[in-house]
């Protein structure tokens, strides 16, 4: 089944990340389309490169100018959302959002430099200039304000529940969780909610190191629901539609913007105007559409946030 193989791949996938630092691809490797372990990314969304851009008053964008070429912070592990497959080409909505803000700064989008950066190391990556901008469902809060800046937010998630297609058991949401069997990853914030909640019993909570070893618990019917941001529930959903769903009911907010060097107000306001303009054109719904859709969850793109 390509769901099992994308499960196997992921886990792989995640626990090689785990052992790095960081990856890097060469020039060229980007990717769309919402690919599997199993398979090709497919065709990347096609977007037309600005000409004559610039950004007066960006340190950030004088040194990519003169590089040619953008480095961005990416996650890997993430189907739909941000994933590389077994090709090595990358896929999903935060990486449709990524190849979309390069064309708006005036870059090939086809090639960009990625670099798998953990969540731990966003704000030194980006500090340091090791990349230019961040995109992996990477919150917007204040504390995190204080060390870089963010376009955005160009997605807002919650909490949710990822559940077997067939099964309406929990439709009400976290309210319904009671009784039932629970899974998310080891110590995050998800399942310490539903700890701190008492959401359901102690004995009826099983963590793993990746999000992927919960959905394979899920399919095997080991665990009744697996429960994190719904933008990653739904890269799951969308590989398997006919296995998987998002009950649609979240229990959290979570701010998705792109991360860039603080301070460099230039650069955040260009990055905002592309967002903006693809609120207005339809390009972000074309790529949610392709991506994260495919779950058969509606999206709209948030406003922005400017500052």
């Amino acid at each position: 089944m390509r769901m099992r193989h994308l499960v196997a791949g992921l886990g792989v996938a995640a626990l090689a990340l785990t052992a790095t630092a960081c990856g890097k691809d060469e020039p060229g490797a980007a990717g769309g389309g919402g690919g599997t372990a199993s398979d090709s990314c497919g065709t990347p969304h096609k977007f037309d490169t600005a000409s004559g851009v610039d950004v007066a008053g960006s340190p950030a964008f004088t040194k990519i100018k003169s590089r040619g070429n953008l480095i961005v912070g990416v996650k890997a592990d993430q189907p739909n959302l941000g994933y590389k497959d077994a090709n090595g080409k990358r896929c999903g909505f935060d990486i449709e959002v990524a190849r979309m803000v390069s064309a708006g700064l005036g870059f090939d989008p086809d090639k960009i430099e990625y670099k798998e950066i953990p969540s731990a190391n966003r704000e030194t990556a980006i500090g340091g200039g090791e990349i230019d901008y961040y995109v992996g469902t990477y919150s917007i809060t204040d504390k995190r304000k204080a060390l870089v800046s963010f376009a955005g937010p160009y997605f807002v998630a919650g909490q949710d529940l990822l559940v077997r297609k067939d099964d309406t058991s929990m439709d009400a949401g976290k309210t319904a969780l009671k009784g039932k069997k629970v899974c998310s990853a080891t110590g995050s914030t998800p399942i310490q909610r539903v700890k701190d909640e008492q959401l359901t019993e102690a004995s009826n909570i099983s963590e793993y190191k990746t999000y992927s070893e919960c959905v394979s618990q899920l399919l095997d019917n080991k665990t009744d629901a697996v429960t994190t941001d719904d933008a990653i529930l739904k890269g799951y959903a969308a590989t398997a539609p006919d296995q998987l769903r998002v009950v649609g009911k979240p229990f959290s907010t979570e701010k998705y913007g792109i991360g860039l060097p603080k301070d460099d107000k230039a650069l955040r306001d260009q990055v905002n105007t592309i967002l903006e303009k693809s609120a207005t054109d339809g390009t972000w719904k074309s790529i949610y559409d392709e991506t994260l859709g495919k779950s058969g969850s509606p999206g709209t793109p948030p406003a922005l946030e400017k500052y």
